[in-house]
């Protein structure tokens, strides 16, 4: 979620381009600082208003941040998941797209963070925690088990726990981006290639997953 280029100063923007600037600055400070640590004020100054400008759009900070997630991670999942609906072909290229163009949209963008910044405040705030389950976390969750469930219907896919491979393949794409956004990465930053690991990751699943015979 980038705000367009503009060579106009930020104070001669047109009016209904401030939510767009709001968030991108949002998005930008809960990663770099965690939710407790960001402040609207500092939003609002990063954005370029005032932070009355910013209260005309979101009540508190915890709107905020809903309006974050829905703006960067929930369009990729509507997109997704009318993909997964619309696939005619095999569910190992299937399961490889979806993961992939996943890896590209959110993966490789601000948005990566969010994820990290839910595993280390969720305890502290639980309705944001909840919020965050019931809109990214279950709907990825469905999306992926109806995709091994698809290929295991379909015969392309070996028999096995729906339900618990679902969290195996979800874990390591987690813990990717937690690695992405922490000094405690098995690796120099630099050196993580998110989507040389997924290629791993998707080479081992896939050989576990699709049938001998196959």
């Amino acid at each position: 979620m980038e705000c367009p280029l503009d060579s106009k100063p930020r104070w001669e923007r047109r009016k209904d381009a401030r939510p767009q600037e709001l968030l991108a600055a949002a998005i930008e400070l809960f990663v770099e600082r965690g939710f407790a640590a960001t402040r609207l004020e500092d939003v609002a100054r990063r954005a370029g208003v005032s932070k009355g400008t910013l209260y005309l759009y979101y009540t508190n900070k915890e709107e905020l941040f809903k309006a974050v997630v829905r703006e960067s991670i929930l369009p990729f999942l509507g997109q997704a998941e009318l993909s997964v609906a619309e696939f005619h072909g095999h569910s190992a290229d299937l399961l490889r797209e979806v993961v992939m163009t996943w890896s590209r949209q959110i993966g490789q963008s601000k948005a990566s963070g969010l994820g990290k910044l839910m595993l280390a405040e969720a305890v502290n705030f639980p309705e944001l925690a909840k919020f965050y389950r019931e809109e990214v976390m279950s709907r990825t969750v469905r999306m992926i088990s109806s995709i091994l469930e698809r290929g295991v219907d379909r015969g392309e896919f070996r028999r096995f726990d729906i339900e618990q491979m679902t969290r195996v393949l979800i874990a390591p794409m987690m813990m990717l981006n937690v690695w992405k956004h922490s000094a405690v990465a098995p690796c120099d930053c630099a050196e993580l290639q998110p989507q040389v690991f997924l290629e791993h990751l998707l080479d081992v699943s896939l050989h576990g997953l699709i049938p001998h015979t196959a």
